[in-house]
């Protein structure tokens, strides 16, 4: 039986189709409509809310605690000031990706990490010897996503003692919903203006409760994961076990990707003197780059259309959001066509209006502007459509920061 989350009281009566998925063993929604479309639209044009209490948190704490956080992590936490929130990676000795997700930094020992999966141990592991301590927070933290371009309006309506108008991105500030004490952060999964909302349990019904009603008129609706993968493809967002395995699931050596290889070299800060879980091994790998990267494609809609109109047949690619890998070919090799990577997620803009996807890539196909092959299976028959290899995110809107 899954597991119910803070919120359920409010979600499960608004899921009328009874969609759900498992996220971390809790029910979470798929979509509350027949289909995710208006909850993706809400979030490009008005606001959108999801229940993201699933998401693992950890809090680490002690005159240790920055030391801790700055061994486990690929960003320096030394380079991140108290009210502020680093997205990062971690890795494993030999440099490939464990997990990823947010720090963030609460008091200058205080820090609460975010994270998809369990990970407790690793982190109690890397901190033997170090006065700092690791607590698993999850059951102690529901958390809301409020996400769109008016969710600064809601939220500046709702919240008391915090600055949201001038609260920039990747921040955090402390308030009050009504009566509950809230943490609140400039976060967010889907590449638009939005915000997370961290709340203990026993006060979640009131904050979702306080948002519902004053975003009434500002097109706010509760939203799903179906919305939420559109939306987090179009601002090039990576999700574990689609566009990166686990190096702890990870049945092959080949399956593990380093952050240089998942597009997160940007992440990687070295610090002279100070060791972090993979360092040695990424620096090696920065001397000498891999030959995989991550790559945005566009894939070309009017040959989509002829490859499905050829059968007879609308193209039947729009809709949800695609996790099943796809092939893809160096351009123009009929007669024995050469594999060069594989996409790992794709869909259809409703914004863009474009078929567009994340994927692995040979690092010489990587380029901006270089011609591809992508695989389409039409009636149960391979095919190929051409598609050009584009800079991410897709979507990239100046509210986000501004």
């Amino acid at each position: 039986m899954l597991l119910q989350t803070p919120f359920h009281p409010r979600t499960a009566p608004l899921c009328h189709h009874r969609r759900w998925r498992s996220w971390s063993g809790y029910a979470s929604a798929l979509s509350y409509e027949p289909g995710h479309e208006y909850e993706y639209y809400a979030v490009r044009s008005g606001s959108a809310l999801f229940d993201i209490s699933p998401l693992r948190k950890y809090e680490i704490t002690g005159p240790d605690a920055a030391w801790l956080v700055d061994r486990l992590v690929t960003r320096s936490a030394f380079a991140c000031p108290v009210g502020k929130v680093l997205y990062t990676p971690w890795c494993d000795e030999a440099g490939k990706i464990i997990d990823d997700g947010t720090v963030q930094r609460l008091d200058a020992d205080c820090f609460r990490i975010t994270a998809a999966d369990p990970c407790l141990r690793w982190l109690q592991d890397c901190a033997l010897g170090m006065d700092a301590s690791v607590r698993d927070i999850t059951l102690d933290i529901a958390a809301l996503a409020l996400q769109g371009p008016t969710s600064r309006d809601i939220l500046s309506r709702v919240a008391t003692g915090a600055a949201i108008v001038t609260l920039p991105f990747f921040a955090l500030t402390e308030g009050f919903i009504g009566p509950a004490p809230v943490t609140i952060t400039r976060t967010g999964y889907t590449g638009d203006l939005g915000y997370e909302i961290w709340a203990r349990p026993e006060h979640a019904l009131r904050v979702w409760d306080a948002l519902v009603e004053t975003g009434r008129g500002y097109g706010l609706a509760p939203a799903g994961l179906d919305a939420l993968d559109v939306a987090r493809i179009e601002a090039g967002l990576l999700l574990k076990e689609v566009d990166y395995v686990s190096s702890w699931t990870a049945l092959i050596e080949s399956r593990k990707s380093s952050p240089y290889e998942a597009g997160l070299g940007w992440t990687v800060q070295p610090r002279p003197g100070r060791d972090f879980v993979g360092s040695r091994a990424l620096e090696r790998e920065a001397a000498k780059p891999s030959d995989w990267a991550l790559a945005g494609l566009e894939v070309d809609w009017p040959r989509i259309e002829e490859r499905f109109a050829a059968v007879g047949l609308p193209p039947l690619v729009a809709g949800r959001a695609s996790r099943d890998a796809a092939p893809i070919f160096a351009a123009g090799a009929r007669a024995a066509p050469r594999q060069v990577g594989y996409a790992t997620s794709s869909t259809f803009s409703p914004i863009l209006k474009k078929y567009i996807a994340l994927a692995t890539i040979r690092r010489g196909f990587a380029k901006p502007g270089t011609r591809v092959d992508f695989e389409l299976t039409v009636e149960f028959v391979r095919r190929t459509v051409s598609a050009t290899v584009v800079e991410t995110p897709f979507f990239d809107p100046a509210r986000k920061r501004s």
